[in-house]
């Protein structure tokens, strides 16, 4: 009886089997392949929350893995002064690629869908998603909370990141070379924030856990895969507006996990280009989490 066939690496022999290729015929040259399969040369990503904080932080990376256009998707009209600075060092790596904005609203889902479509017919492909637009509300007593205030932080949050996912999967499903779609949720997702009235905000992330499965599920045929990257207290723009009315919340959360600190933004530039990247082909329908150790005391 024959043996199933087994899928076969793109960059193969890699591994095991390249050392034993070698090892029969002494003419081969090995050479390392691993940063091979991080390489995302070539690729059209779209980031929503792109303009700055961890959605741009995100997009650089991709781009200096070589994507051939990493496209910023914004509510701004016009870009930041710190997207402007980050598109001109992209254009100075000399990869060939570009960082790209387009001034959109998550929460316009058809909207969302026509600007991808024209991006995508642009390029000829679609390949990775990266879905991190979101916000965060004050404290609010759970028991108290306005209807209105808990719509608009699911609306972003939660709707924004399906519409966001929708516009990337309807093209890469359209080109027919699979791809990844990466749901930026959070910590908040699968704990509680102790001594934080966030319930609009846990409600929202958690939401997207269950979203990144779903999505996985259903695309997995398609070799679309779907995950979702739930990062801890990371001191962004965003955090750091809030630490800044409450000071003492900075030692307070820096005390929570293992490290002892916050998180940078730069600390998920790895684990994002792995899951956009060839280097975790066999990775779907699961949660990453960084958050220094948080869940682990």
């Amino acid at each position: 009886m024959s043996r199933p066939t087994q899928s076969v690496s793109p960059l193969a022999p890699i591994g095991i089997n390249a050392a034993l290729e070698a090892s029969a015929n002494p003419s081969i040259t090995p050479r390392p392949k691993i940063f091979d399969e991080f390489a995302l040369t070539d690729r059209v990503a779209i980031v929503s929350g792109g303009n700055g904080g961890l959605g741009l932080e995100m997009a650089i990376a991709l781009c200096e893995a070589g994507t051939r256009a990493t496209y910023c998707i914004d509510l701004p009209a016009q870009p930041s002064t710190e997207w402007v600075a980050s598109r001109d060092f992209v254009q100075k790596l000399g990869n060939n690629s570009r960082l790209e904005y387009i001034s959109a609203d998550v929460r316009d889902q058809k909207g969302l869908w026509k600007k991808v479509e024209e991006v995508a017919d642009k390029e000829g492909r679609m390949d990775v998603c990266i879905a991190a637009a979101g916000i965060l509300k004050a404290h609010t007593n759970c028991l108290e909370y306005p209807a209105e205030q808990f719509k608009e932080v699911l609306d972003v949050n939660t709707s924004g990141v399906l519409f966001t996912a929708q516009a990337a999967g309807r093209q890469m499903a359209k080109f027919g070379n699979g791809g990844s779609i990466i749901l930026i949720a959070s910590m908040s997702g699968s704990i509680t924030n102790r001594d934080h009235a966030w319930v609009s905000y846990n409600t929202s992330k958690s939401a997207v856990l269950q979203m990144a499965r779903s999505m996985a599920c259903e695309l997995g045929p398609q070799k679309i895969r779907v995950n979702s990257l739930s990062p801890g207290h990371i001191y962004t723009n965003m955090t750091a507006a809030y630490l800044d009315k409450q000071p003492h919340l900075f030692d307070k959360w820096s005390g929570m996990n293992p490290l002892g600190r916050l998180g940078r933004p730069d600390e998920l530039r790895g684990v994002v280009t792995w899951l956009a990247s060839d280097a975790s082909t066999f990775c779907t329908g699961s949660d990453i989490i960084v958050s220094g150790g948080h869940h682990s005391w």
